[in-house]
């Protein structure tokens, strides 16, 4: 079994990859860590709750700071164009949950969880790296006791989704994933090279619902939202799921192509949220990337593959 904290901002292809881990028979969710991003924290953390009391989730749910790790970047507009105003497809989601929060914050959370299971927790972060750059700021001994890290977001040999250079969960806290990309942990990035290969259709989101009604009739509600706003970047009628493409990485990382070496991420400048990887297989002078461990970047999926694991674990 795959220990797993869900660090994540939800958010609609969140949502997706929520079930995908409460589904999976080899993942035990053991915590999910709330982040700002596409929404802000108090309503990234009330729909996590929401979706905890619709799928019957035990895992609990931890709350995040909602701040950047620089404390001088300034906040952005929640993307409500993509996500809705509730975070999840304008479903109106109730404004309070009845459902308690770990007293912790989540980057104490994600500590104290590591730290009672040494080399058996994986991060799976979704949204901004807030959370873990916190973490390993009160206590960086944490990265030699997680087994892996294991991220979505970022752009390497493609054009970012928010700037021309960068995907957004990086460039919402470009310093912290920095941070993240350079800790003595191992991390493999799932970004944009791959993710945007993977499309659900509408057509074929309906086609799950009838094999899986009770869960993924609210998962198709959430959905339709996001559908609509992909309409312009996909060709078929459907939505890519970043998130759940890092969730599969998981348990089927022999579905996807890796390249290692060090990862900086630009701050500041019109690059601001870049990822640039420097392949070990590439020699160039002595500069920034020196010293630093070599990470993984997905620069190849087998797509067909991974959506049919996606279904296959959907409807389960």
């Amino acid at each position: 079994m795959h220990k797993v904290i869900f660090d994540t901002d939800p958010g609609v292809d969140d949502a997706m990859a929520l079930l995908f881990l409460h589904n999976h028979p080899e993942i035990d969710l053991i915590g999910i860590t709330t982040v700002f991003g596409n929404a802000a924290i108090e309503t990234t953390t009330r729909n996590a709750l929401f979706l905890k009391r619709e799928w019957g989730i035990g895992a609990p749910v931890a709350r995040g700071e909602g701040k950047t790790y620089n404390p001088m970047r300034n906040p952005t507009d929640w993307p409500v164009m993509i996500h809705g105003h509730d975070g999840l497809g304008n479903i109106d989601v109730p404004e309070t949950i009845d459902l308690p929060v770990d007293p912790r914050p989540a980057h104490r959370f994600i500590i104290e969880t590591v730290r009672a299971n040494p080399g058996e927790v994986t991060l799976i972060a979704v949204g901004r790296m807030s959370n873990l750059a916190y973490a390993l700021k009160e206590d960086p001994e944490i990265a030699g006791l997680v087994k892996q890290v294991i991220i979505m977001g970022g752009a390497f040999d493609v054009p970012g989704n928010i700037t021309p250079a960068a995907e957004a969960n990086i460039h919402g806290d470009p310093e912290a994933a920095d941070v993240v990309m350079g800790a003595a942990w191992k991390v493999v990035v799932v970004g944009l090279d791959v993710t945007m290969k993977t499309v659900m259709t509408r057509k074929r989101l309906a086609e799950l619902t009838t094999k899986n009604g009770k869960h993924l009739k609210l998962l198709s509600d959430i959905s339709q939202f996001y559908i609509d706003f992909y309409g312009q970047h996909v060709k078929d009628e459907g939505m890519v799921v970043h998130d759940s493409c890092a969730c599969i990485y998981l348990v089927a990382p022999d579905l996807f192509t890796t390249r290692p070496g060090a990862i900086r991420v630009v701050a500041g400048g019109i690059a601001d949220g870049q990822t640039i990887q420097k392949p070990d297989a590439r020699s160039f002078p002595p500069g920034n990337w020196d010293g630093l461990p070599s990470q993984h970047a997905c620069i190849g999926i087998d797509a067909e593959k991974v959506m049919a694991l996606l279904d296959e674990t959907l409807v389960r």
